[in-house]
This record gives structure tokens, sequence and C-alpha cells, in this order.
């Protein structure tokens, strides 16, 4: 009785955990730490969403069950939004499931879809559901590399090759998290050639398709022809509306994969609460000028950061997309790995990032941070990282960090 339980023994320490404590502990010691760790939207869900919320609630026949693949006006709100945005049509009743945010739809396919010991291609690093999902589910999962180039569609020849048994599913996350990355349509074309080949499915995750800063908009894999032969697409109103906490978010595309998310989760919820679903269906089919105001917020935000980490000497591209900068630990600080380089700047800076060896081990060499926080606690950040870093503490003396392998998330 004393052994872990099996899918347990499987899941690697909560990484972030450890900052986590050391920002409480700072915390409670009345320490002032700027949080740019976890990628939770501080700005306030758009006025016009929550006041459908509030005029749904008040009708006491929506606080009955709902329905666990989601209300039909919602689901036909997400195929609007894919026809204006991407040009693709989707059939609302086959072709798209609600799910309680990107999170859960990804991990209850894969319970869907797996079977004990499959393999799966996940890039590395990435977001942790992305692989731990499918171990929950019994698979393994072999790491491929994360950037949407030839040295990703190599390493899938390869694996498809060189893995006994053969993939059935892989995993792409274009902008990533936490890398930022994006793709574009000919590296999405060559996947779906590649899967349809092999017969592979793809899941995409595309929560980030609204928050980039240029011309080049983030496309959907659904865009391509024969896309929907093989591949589902994961989306969510978290970061585009600012409802995180809401838990609305979507899968579509293969009517195979949706009618299995379906499926599964008929045993698993009835879904979200209804003034939810119906106040996401005011934010897919209404004014969208609140989408462009947070990708201003974001990209002035971005600028701030990668300007002023410029100016304090430590070199971090500047983000095409998502929230996040993916930025390399300083040289002087590398052979610490990503975990005890997060604490010495939540110990010495007062300020929190997440430790890039959370989403891989292959991202040990990074930290994430989050733009979360408004423009002056940001500027207070680069001046305590930059003083942090001027003065060279702890650089040379502190001993390399052991070899960690943990899940960070959010």
């Amino acid at each position: 009785m004393s052994e872990e339980f099996h899918r347990i023994r499987r899941l690697p320490p909560y990484v972030f955990a450890q900052v986590n404590t050391m920002k409480a502990a700072a915390r409670g010691k009345g320490d002032d730490i700027i949080d740019l760790g976890m990628g939770n939207p501080d700005g306030a869900t758009p006025p016009h969403i929550v006041a459908k919320l509030i005029e749904a609630v008040q009708d006491p026949r929506t606080h009955r069950y709902s329905v666990s693949k989601g209300i039909l006006g919602l689901r036909r709100a997400l195929a609007g939004y894919y026809a204006r945005r991407f040009d693709v049509k989707l059939d609302p009743e086959n072709e798209v499931v609600v799910t309680l945010g990107s999170k859960e739809g990804l991990a209850n396919l894969a319970a869907a879809i797996t079977s004990p010991g499959d393999t799966i291609l996940v890039p590395n690093p990435s977001y942790p559901i992305h692989q731990f999902g499918f171990i929950i589910a019994g698979a393994s999962v072999r790491s491929i590399p994360h950037t949407p180039d030839e040295e990703m569609l190599r390493a899938l020849d390869r694996a498809v090759r060189h893995s006994v048994p053969k993939p059935t599913a892989l995993i792409v996350n274009f902008p990533s998290n936490p890398t930022a990355l994006l793709a574009d349509l000919d590296f999405y074309r060559e996947i779906v050639a590649f899967a349809r080949r092999h017969e592979i499915w793809i899941m995409s995750d595309l929560a980030y398709a609204e928050i980039y800063f240029g011309n080049r908009k983030p496309p959907s894999i659904l865009e391509i022809p024969g896309a929907r032969d093989v591949a589902v697409e994961f989306t969510s109103m978290s970061k585009t509306y600012s409802m995180a906490g809401w838990r609305v978010g979507f899968a579509a595309g293969n009517p195979r994969l949706v009618s299995a998310l379906a499926r599964i989760k008929s045993y698993l919820d009835y879904g979200a609460f209804t003034p939810i679903q119906v106040a996401a269906t005011a934010a897919l089919n209404g004014p969208q000028d609140c989408v462009e105001e947070m990708r201003t917020l974001y990209k002035a935000r971005r600028d701030v950061m990668i300007d002023g980490l410029k100016r304090a000497g430590w070199d971090v591209p500047a983000p095409e997309g998502s929230m996040f900068a993916w930025a390399p630990i300083p040289p002087a600080y590398a052979h610490l790995g990503s975990l005890e380089f997060s604490k010495l700047l939540l110990e010495k800076a007062r300020v929190a990032v997440a430790p890039g060896i959370g989403f891989g081990e292959h991202g040990d060499g990074h930290v994430r941070i989050a733009l979360v926080e408004n423009e002056h606690r940001i500027r207070q950040a680069v001046r305590n990282i930059r003083a942090f870093l001027q003065s060279g503490e702890a650089a040379n003396d502190a001993p390399a960090a052991p070899a960690v392998r943990a899940a960070a998330g959010g």
C-alpha cells in the first residue's frame, strides 16, 4: 500500500512548485514579487461578455445541466470564427466540440485515442499537457525538435522509420508555448502530407492564434487541403478574451477525432455552465475591438521587456506571437540550469519566471517570461534584473544544478 499509484509514478514533480513556494515565502515576509511566471492574463474580461453572462445567469432555465459537447449556438459561433479568420468551413454538428479549456480537451482526446504503449511524437520543449496527457493515458512519448522547419521534418521521418511501434499521433503548437515560435502554411502543408502518408493523427494547439505582433497572422492547420483527414485543432477563449478562469475551449476538425472526444466527454462532464457558453458565444459573434486592444497591450509590454533587458545586457529574442518571451539564460549563469537561475532571479531580483526545464529537458537553457504585468511593473522588473546582472552576484560561485525531470504549467 506504500507504493505510488501507477499513473502517478509516471508524472514527475511539478518543478514550478519550488518557485511558487519561494514566492509565497517571500511575499509572506512582505517582499514585493513581480510575477512573470504563469501565463495568467491580468486584464479583465471585456464588459460586453460579462454583461451577457449576467443576463444569461438571471434566466433560471440556464441553471440546469448543459450539453457535454457544447450548446449548438457556441459551436456555430466557433465555426463562424473559422470561416472569417481562416476561410475554413466547419460543420458545427460533426466537426466542433466545446471543451473545458484546451488543456482538458487535449488530455481527454489523448485518453480517447491512446492504447498502452502507443508512441506519440511531441516537440521538446512544449507545454506539459502535450506529452503528459498521453503519458497519463499509457503512451510512450518520443521527443522531436520544437522548431517548425526542416529539422523537425527530418526528425519525423526518423521517428517513423525507427520507432516501435510506429507513431500514432503528432502534437504541434504554433504560436508555441513556451518558445513563442510561429509556423507558416508551407510547414503545415509538409506535416499534413507526412501524416496522411503514414496514417498519423495530428493534434494542433492554436490557443495563441490571436496574439501576434506583426502582419504575420498565425494560420490554422485546417487551411491545408486534406488536413481534416488527419488533424484536429484546439483553440481557447482564455487568452484572446481574457477568459482564462471561465474554462472554455474547442476542438475542431477531423470528425472521427471530434466524435471520440465528444464520446469520452459524455461520460465525464455535462459541459460548461450554460451562461458561460452563452457569454462565449457573444464574445465570438460580437465586436472584436477588444482583441485588437489585447494585441496592442501585449506588444507594448513585449517591447518594454525586450528593450529593457537588452539595455541590461540580457539579449532576449522578441517574440512574434504568444504572451511569452523565451529567454536564453545569460552565459554567466548557464551552468546553473533554469530552475536554479529562476530561484536566483526570485531571491535577488524579486522577479518570478518559469524554469525552462518544466517544459522538457531541452528547455533547460531558457526561462519563460510571461507578459502578465502592466508596463510600470515590467519596467520595475527590468530595473531589478539589471541591478542583479550587473552585480554578478552568485554567477561564478554557485554550483551547477543537478539533473531535474519535471513539469511546469500555465
